[in-house]
């Protein structure tokens, strides 16, 4: 297992793509902080597996009092890069405090795609609201289905005491974003799904009041979803799914647990049925602020988790990190 300081001096909240050519994609917030000031979404690449990263493009480029950081993001059938970028605002520029007594508001979804592989991006305005719901925040990896169709999730705060997560959905390889589905009402947010067939989707959601990650599943498409269970303990969220080239499923998420702040994993050898005992990839020691892990598996079998944490007892700042392993268990 290796393990790497990637990008320094940003709060990241990463996710993570492989392009055809082998080069890794990190989609990030540029700031080192937990969106509290003005920022953009960025992408970085790395073509060595993980070990060095450049920045190659701003994603969303944020206006002025505004802060561009939630996102969404994956790859589209025609090979270009979609993001899903949201944020809030009003907040002060770089290195002020944001007035406590200011409220903000989330902003409108931007729909951001790339030709080049993540040098120059595209912005539209074209990503619609479910019926009733003043915002979506956009979250984890966009997911390809059949026929042009995209997938990833967004979830909308309900006056703060309940979140809904949606299945969101582009019929037209990520241009725009016109329909909506339910995953979980009231207790659920930031949540990755995977497809595993045309039929059989799998979705690893944050739960809004303990900090757990519950498993749903759709076996139609994702029109309609289950709950299957708990995956983790309280304060460990939020999930990443990956199929493996063995065909396993990979679940990394953030440990918050008191005397335990890191990166978890759990694999399933059954689509989800069952799962391995839990691992702790990376222990981030004195950090108090970390997670969000997300993962890629390499030509030659080499897993890339990336991550994110405010410090650790060797790097005082927030950085993105890389942990290089193998998933022999």
């Amino acid at each position: 297992m290796e393990r790497y300081i990637a990008i320094d001096n940003v709060c990241a909240w990463p996710n993570l793509t492989l392009l055809p050519d082998g080069t890794l994609v990190a989609i990030i917030y540029n700031q080192p902080t937990h969106g509290t000031w003005e920022g953009d979404v960025e992408c970085w690449a790395s073509s060595d597996g993980g070990y060095l990263w450049t920045k190659r493009g701003v994603v969303a480029p944020h206006e002025p009092a505004t802060g561009r950081f939630n996102h969404a993001a994956g790859l589209a059938h025609d090979g270009a890069l979609v993001a899903l970028v949201g944020g809030c605002g009003p907040v002060p520029p770089v290195g002020q405090r944001r007035d406590p007594n200011v409220p903000t508001a989330f902003l409108p979804t931007w729909v951001c795609r790339s030709t080049d592989g993540g040098h120059t991006w595209s912005r539209a305005e074209t990503f619609t609201l479910p019926p009733n719901t003043p915002e979506v925040i956009p979250f984890g990896d966009i997911e390809r289905g059949p026929n042009g169709v995209l997938s990833c999730t967004g979830y909308a705060w309900h006056g703060g005491k309940a979140n809904h997560v949606y299945l969101l959905r582009s019929d037209d390889d990520g241009h725009t974003w016109p329909e909506t589905i339910l995953i979980g009402a009231d207790d659920y947010n930031e949540t990755d799904v995977l497809r595993l067939d045309a039929n059989r989707w799998l979705a690893a959601a944050r739960t809004l009041h303990d900090g757990h990650l519950e498993l749903f599943a759709s076996t139609d498409g994702g029109a309609s979803w289950a709950q299957r269970g708990s995956v983790t303990l309280p304060r460990q969220h939020p999930g990443h799914l990956l199929r493996l080239a063995d065909g396993r499923i990979l679940l990394t998420y953030g440990i918050r647990n008191r005397g335990l702040y890191g990166i978890g994993a759990r694999i399933s050898p059954d689509e989800g049925q069952t799962w391995g005992a839990p691992l702790v990839l990376v222990d981030l020691e004195i950090a108090t602020d970390g997670g969000y892990p997300a993962s890629a598996q390499l030509a030659d079998g080499t897993l890339v988790t990336v991550y994110y944490a405010n410090r650790v007892p060797t790097h005082q700042r927030y950085h993105m990190g890389v942990v290089r392993w193998q998933a022999d268990v």
